[in-house]
Order: structure tokens, then sequence, then C-alpha cells
């Protein structure tokens, strides 16, 4: 049987998911309809144990699994839900791309102009007009630039001299080539012989280098204060938990806030009222105890100066810095006891506001807004976070002036930095598309249509919810995603003359109206079912409906929540939680690809078993033809079987952990995980762990021949903050961790 009819199908028309949330992979298609009786696994379903190859037993195999594509004018991506903060966003300079954008700014006194920070080396400029269709160069040093040692490392950071007007210098703030570690911090001088216009990158005066121990945490923000010093932020060095103790080292410039004086002797002077300018500590130092300020900048009215600093494994913080303050990292993350513990926390100077990893994992700190735009926000901190893509402002209580997070704006967006015109206005850097976008008013607030039930989305039959409506399309995945041990069923639903589109690496994108569909069962129960949607505005969200106990509906949460089931706590993740795995670098859908849907699937409405990507030709989902038959198409093994231990081990970590740990991904570190990334380049084998080592002797990523070693494998198997993948799973998968290590096992070297 195997692929033998296959190979007489005329191909004409043709053309994943992760820890998280609305899917698991992709969905594929299907007339109707599914048994959904409570007892057993349904039809075509999957369980996170399941060990087939690739086809499901005991069928005959078909040419195709359908005749016709199902209409679908029902399940179709509604409008967001509507937010009551009174923000919203809009693209801003809407007819401007750039290339991974870090920094958004003008000019003090100039309101003229606009200057966006690309994190490979370049500075681009452009008038200040929404109509604007062209930017300029304003400098271009990438050859000093070293953006290739990991995803923290280039052009960081940009402060215009507050005389720039008439003595026309620039900094500039990169991680430069140099040193043991052939990465560097460098804060240099530059200045424009031509008015203004650009910057002569030969005017280069170096003021500062730190050297880099590893490639992550280089901070590299730069601003000058209202006192008139350049003040320089600066992470603890990298790797994780801070193994040297720079942060509290007071001879190290690392985890730290400095301050300079630009104007004093060459290169520069060391302002007199900084903490230890008469000895102690290292005298540029202005403050410590940082991980990772990513973002910070002054209060334009009070001259406060306020910063997102990063956290390690649970919490993101926001500070308000002093001068001769001691932030607490290492000892503590936020408000909590890190290394040692327990600790002491006298003398140490605790977060504004925090937020744990189920909001976000990357904190990017903003501005105190100072605009006219928006009132209800003048005199407040904004910030967001950069996986989440959430936006958040400070709020204090009037009357016990207890300070908290308000949410103002649930956002797809990669939020690398925010940025303040010259009228108070604020900007936001979004690297994932390469816009700009700004915060407004959203003015008088629409009703809120979103459906609160899962009866009410169009997606399922509203008379038994257990039915899906007849538009949507079964689907099932090779290697699928770890889910705690859920049976899970998949449906994938695109609006009437949408076509799916496979892009070059074998994603599918997926059009505008699209919804993905997935429900989770334990012991014959639905637990609850999750909606991923493709909005009309182009951007993504996932929504989680937790079923009732007499299991005729499910309705909306807005958060996240754990439930009960049985003798097992199952974690419902929250809408913020959904982007962190569903992330742009992946295709948002994670397991909507070539090599998870190459796999026959046995179609409930017509009872015949095909493969799913030569039925999904077949009734015209795509917008173009395969590129081969399925034997010639990638196809992703199940981690049971029996293909190699290392095919099936790295299609194990495609499924459930590449979502995130590619490149441009969220996860940190440089591991791409991928499937078709060859072991060499896939930075693993033999890789010191740049995030910590679990207090492991020599650990490595993966370390040959040794599990215990190898930080992919200890985490895998960890319940705690480490435990990987991080979100909606508090179950080790046993077989899964087993085809991890074997693989390991069997390493004796690499390649």
């Amino acid at each position: 049987m195997k692929r033998r009819l296959l190979s007489a199908v005329l191909f004409t028309m043709s053309f994943l998911v992760s820890p998280g949330c609305a899917e698991d992979s992709a969905s594929a298609p299907q007339e109707l309809e599914l048994d959904t009786s409570d007892s057993g696994t349904p039809v075509g379903s999957s369980t996170d144990a399941e060990t087939d190859a690739g086809s499901d037993a005991g069928s005959t195999l078909s040419p195709f699994g359908l005749d016709a594509r199902p209409s679908n004018t029902t399940c179709i991506a509604p409008a967001r839900p509507v937010e009551s903060t009174g923000v919203t966003t809009q693209p801003a300079f809407s007819r401007l791309t750039f290339n991974q954008p870090l920094f958004v700014l003008q000019a003090p006194g100039d309101a003229s102009r606009v200057f966006v920070v690309q994190r490979g080396g370049i500075v681009r400029v452009f008038a200040n007009n929404d109509t604007v269709s062209t930017a300029s160069t304003f400098i271009n040093i990438t050859s000093r630039v070293n953006s290739g040692a990991g995803g923290e490392a280039g052009l960081l950071g940009m402060a215009f001299h507050p005389r720039f007007a008439t003595n026309r210098e620039v900094f500039l703030s990169y991680t430069g080539y140099g040193g043991t570690t052939n990465l560097r911090s460098v804060i240099s001088r530059f200045k424009s012989l031509d008015n203004g216009a650009t910057l002569d990158p030969n005017s280069e005066q170096v003021l500062l280098t730190v050297e880099q121990p590893y490639n992550n945490h280089n901070g590299g923000g730069i601003a000058f204060g209202p006192d008139g010093y350049l003040y320089i932020g600066l992470g603890d060095g990298g790797s994780g938990g801070d193994p040297q103790n720079n942060a509290q080292n007071l001879n190290s410039l690392l985890g730290k806030f400095l301050r300079i004086d630009v104007n004093g002797a060459a290169p520069y002077a060391i302002p007199p009222t900084n903490p230890f300018s008469r000895g102690g500590g290292k005298p540029e130092i202005y403050a410590w105890g940082l991980r990772n300020p990513w973002r910070w900048s002054f209060d334009r009215a009070t001259g406060e100066l306020w910063v997102g600093d990063v956290g390690q494994n649970a919490l993101e913080e926001v500070d308000r810095v002093v001068l001769g303050g001691n932030y607490g990292w290492r000892i503590m993350e936020a408000d909590q006891c890190y290394n040692p513990k327990p600790c002491s926390s006298a003398g140490l100077i605790g977060p504004i506001v925090q937020y744990p990893r189920s909001e976000g994992a990357s904190i990017t700190g903003g501005y105190v807004y100072r605009g006219t735009a928006i009132p209800a926000l003048v005199g407040r901190f904004i910030y967001g976070d950069y996986v989440s893509g959430r936006i958040w402002a400070v709020k204090n209580d009037p009357t016990t002036g207890t300070a908290s997070p308000q949410l103002l704006v649930d956002t797809t967006f990669g939020i690398s930095s925010f940025g303040e015109l010259a009228n108070g206005e604020v900007l936001l850097t979004d690297i994932n598309s390469g816009k700009l976008h700004k915060l407004v008013p959203s003015g008088t607030l629409p009703p809120d249509t979103f459906p609160k039930k899962l009866s009410e989305t169009g997606c399922v039959n509203p008379a038994n919810p257990q039915q899906p409506a007849s538009g949507l399309i079964p689907y099932d995945l090779n290697s699928p995603l770890w889910s705690d041990g859920a049976d899970k069923q998949r449906f994938l639903a695109i609006p009437d003359g949408t076509r799916i589109h496979v892009n070059a690496d074998g994603d599918f994108e997926l059009p505008v109206g699209t919804v993905l569909m997935k429900t989770f069962s334990l012991g014959g129960r639905r637990v609850e079912t999750r909606l991923f949607m493709r909005h009309p505005d182009g951007s993504w969200g996932g929504y989680s409906y937790e079923w009732n106990e007499a299991q005729t509906d499910a309705t909306l949460l807005p958060s996240n929540k754990t439930v009960r089931v049985g003798t097992q706590d199952w974690y419902i993740p929250s809408r913020a939680e959904c982007v962190r795995c569903h992330t742009s670098a992946a295709g948002f859908s994670l397991g909507l690809e070539l090599g998870q849907q190459n796999r026959d699937f046995t179609y409930p409405s017509t009872g015949r078993t095909a493969n799913q990507l030569v039925t999904l030709a077949h009734i015209g989902m795509f917008d173009a033809a395969l590129p081969g038959e399925p034997s010639a198409l990638p196809r992703y093994p199940p981690p049971s079987g029996s293909d190699a231990v290392e095919s099936r081990a790295r299609s194990y970590l495609h499924a459930n952990c590449s979502g995130c740990h590619r490149p441009g991904g969220s996860g940190r570190g440089n591991a791409d995980l991928r499937f078709g990334t060859p072991l060499a380049q896939a930075g693993l084998c033999n890789v010191t762990p740049e995030q910590g080592s679990l207090g492991i002797t020599n650990a490595k990523l993966v370390a040959p021949g040794d599990a215990s070693r190898s930080i992919v494998s200890v985490r895998m198997h960890a319940l705690d903050a480490y435990r990987m993948p991080p979100l909606a799973s508090r179950v080790v998968d046993t077989a899964g961790t087993g085809v991890i290590d074997a693989w390991i096992g069997s390493l004796t070297g690499c390649p």
C-alpha cells in the first residue's frame, strides 16, 4: 500500500504548533462530521502517545480523502476583541519598512526629521510626514558592528548631543569586534560635516569599550540626562544567572548604569557626584544590580530615569533608577530571591512593578507619557514586552499610591523599542515586520461582538458544539506537540475564495480570516477548545474556551487559568502566552507545513484514507502546485517508529521547540532547532549554554553521549521554572524525553 497508489494521481493544485495555544500544528481539510462521542478518542484525532508512522492503521489508501472543498461562510476570524483602555495602536509612516529596527528618535529641537536605528549598523532618516515614502542613510558602520554574535548584538543605541544644533555631535552604542570573545560594547562619538544631514563614519572617536564575556545581555542603550551627562546601560555580560556575578561587582562595568561627562577631559571625565568617583568601585558607575536594562528613558518633566530590566526565568521588572541605587540582581529577580536562597534584601531597591512569564518574557522599557493625544496616560510610564507584544502603563492607586500594571493594548508586535517624538507622542518599533506604530486614543469604543461562547463562533454546530461546523477540515500531524497526554482534534477553516500559499521553507502562509481550532480532552472529557485566528487587520490572536461540566458549550476565558481534571492540573494559557509560541519567525501557525502534513489521514466524512497534501491540492486549497510527489517532499518522522533515532529526535525538537528556537524566534540563545537545519549548524552539539548551566558541571546544550550534562534533556525533564517547553505543560513526556536521551546517548561526537 504505502505510496504506490499516489504515483498514479495527477497533481494539479496544492499546496505546525507549539506548547501554548490555538493549535498544536496546522490543520488539514475535510467535509464533516466527526464522531464526537465521549467514549475513547474520536476518529481522526491524535493523542500525545500516538506512535503511528504517518498512516491510519487498518485503512485502504485512496487517491483523495475528499472530493470537494467544503464551503466555509461561518468560521471566519472576526476583528480582535474590543479593548476598553482608551488606547490603541496605528501604523506610523506606513510606507516605510526598516531592517530590524531597534530604536527611533528625533534630534533635540528638530521635529522635522525622524531617525531609525537598524540592528545591522545603519541609521536611517526621513521627513516627519506620514506620507513619506523614502528614507536616506544617516550613517552606515556595518563593517564595524558585530551583529552576527546573537540576537542581542548590533547597533544598539543612539543619542544626540544636547547641543547637536551647534556642535553636530552624535553618540552611537554598538557591539564591535575584538577581545577574547570577539565581542565588545563600544561607545563612540561621531560628527556631521554637512550641517547635520549625515554623520561621517570616519569621524569616530571611541570613548569606551567593555569586553563582553558572552553574546547576550549587552544592554546598549544610551541617552543624555537632564544634567547634560551621557548615561549608558549595560547588561550583566550574559549567559544565565550572571555566573561571574558582574551585576554586584563594583569593579566591573557590566550590569550597571554608567554616567560620563563627554564635555570634560578626553575621552571623557567622571562626574564628581558619581558614587565611586573617589574610589571603592569603577568611577563610571551610576547605579548597579541590573540584569539587562533593555530600553530606558528620562521623564522629560521630572528628570526621573525609568528602565525595563529583563528577568531570568520568572519575572520582568520596571525600575526607577536613582544615583547609587542597587537594584538587586543577581541576589534577587524582581522581588524574589535568586542567588543565594534565602537572601537578604537589605540595601536593595525593589521594582516599581513586575509581571510574570505568563504575561510576557522580555520587557522593553518605554517613556513617561507627556503627549497630549491621550490625556489619561499623562505622567505614566509606558512599557511593553518583546515576546508577547503586550503594552502596559504603570498605574498608581489614588488612595494608597501603590503602583500596578495596567494593560493598554494586546498586539502581535515584536516590540524592540519605544520612541518619543518632540511633541511627546510615543512610537514603537516592530522588529518582526520592520514597521513603526504609534500609540493613539481609541476614540468611542464600538460594541464588543467577539463571541463569548464557542457555540457563537460559527466554528461549531450551534445545536451541538461538540461537532465542528461543516466548513472545517480536520487534519493531523506527523510529530505532534506534547500536551500533557491530552487527546487533540485539529481543524482548519479559511474563507471561501482564499487559498493557502506554501513558502520556500515549507511553512503554510494562511490567508486573512483563517481560524485554526483545536480541542483538548482528558479522560474522554473536553477541557478546552483553542481558536487561533488571523484577524481582518492581518494580525494573529489566540483564544481559549473552557468547556462546562455538562459538556454542552465552552466559555471564552479573559486570561490564563488552571483547572483540575481528575488527578491532573490542566493549564489554559492566556492570550499573551499564545503569541509567545506562535511567533512570526515560525509563521504563526506552527503545525501547518509540508513536513507535518505529509501523512495519510482518515477523513471521517468519507471514511477514506489519503495523503493530506494530495487531498488539499485536489480540492483547490493551495495557490500553486505541489513541488513533487509526497515521497519527494519532507516528512517529519513521529517520535516512535522505525526511523533513525536522530531523525525522530530532531523531529520532536522541531515540533516542540523550534517555534521559538530558530533565527528571529523569541527563544534566547542561538540554537536553531528546525528539522532541516544540519546538526553542525544547529548551535547544539557541545555548545555551552548561554542561559546558565543549572549547576551542572561542564554543561552543554547537547553533550554527546551524556544526557545528564545536556541542558536540552535536563530542561525537558524539569517541572520547575527551568522547564522546557516553558508553557502549558506540567507533565514530563516520558516517550519524548526517551527519544531525546537515546539520541544524545548515541552521539559519539559532533559533526
